[in-house]
């Protein structure tokens, strides 16, 4: 059952012919960006997101879909033994600067060009979806966590870590005062998001939330949250509300 779900995943990847666009059909800031990305979040790479990535990515298994894979700093906490890597990337400064690092590194993967909000996989094909500081950057969020919860098969399990809104009115408030500004300067990312309630609203159950703080960044983004959100099965939830 596993393989005949792998083998399908993979069709309707290859079915998609990706045309993935040149480094120089980003725009200029976004090629800069792309470039400061790593150096950008390096102090809190060490400090600790980097052991955030490596504890939560420890649970992915079987099938695993990446979005947002950006340079591929998540690359590296993956365990071995997933039956298929597949990581997305929609912004082609970013995925260029992932590849490289995939061709660099002993793991096996999948890049192909894709949004979060249009994913090109099958109904309840996927185990793990992996999302690290990314639903803050889409345009859609509720669109995209549909897609994520109609892709993951019943069990599936939704790995995150993003930073979100703050619970203190005073930051909250600096979040909003500078939301437009970060969102031009950061490709699209948006400070102030609450992302837990998109993720409750959007039918996966939260099993595991905790809260943090992304250190040696602005005080807008440093709160932060880590952990994973599963895909019930509908027809028992169906039954349980019935």
């Amino acid at each position: 059952m596993r393989d005949d779900r792998r083998r399908h995943i993979v069709a309707v990847v290859e079915r998609v012919g990706v045309q993935t666009r040149a480094t120089g059909d980003s725009d200029l800031w976004a090629r800069v960006f792309a470039l400061l990305y790593d150096p950008f979040l390096w102090a809190g790479e060490r400090l600790n997101t980097g052991a955030l990535r490596a504890a939560l990515l420890s649970d992915a298994s079987g099938c695993t879909v990446e979005l947002g894979s950006g340079t591929g700093l998540n690359l590296r906490h993956y365990p071995e033994g997933l039956d298929e890597l597949i990581l997305t990337e929609p912004e082609p400064a970013m995925r260029a600067r992932l590849a490289r690092r995939l061709d660099r590194s002993r793991y096996r993967a999948r890049v192909l060009e894709a949004s979060a909000e249009q994913l090109p996989f099958a109904d309840e094909t996927v185990d793990t979806v992996v999302s690290t500081l990314v639903l803050c950057t889409v345009d859609a969020p509720d669109l995209a966590l549909c897609e994520i919860r109609r892709v993951l098969r019943p069990g599936g399990r939704l790995l995150f870590i993003e930073h979100v809104r703050s619970e203190s009115p005073r930051l909250a408030r600096w979040q909003d005062r500078l939301a437009g500004p970060w969102r031009r300067f950061a490709e699209g990312c948006r400070c102030n998001r609450a992302t837990v309630e998109l993720i409750r609203a959007c039918g996966l159950e939260l099993v595991a939330v905790r809260q943090g703080s992304w250190r040696a960044m602005p005080p807008i983004v440093r709160p932060l949250i880590t952990g994973v959100a599963i895909n019930r099965d509908r027809r028992e939830m169906r039954s349980v509300d019935g």
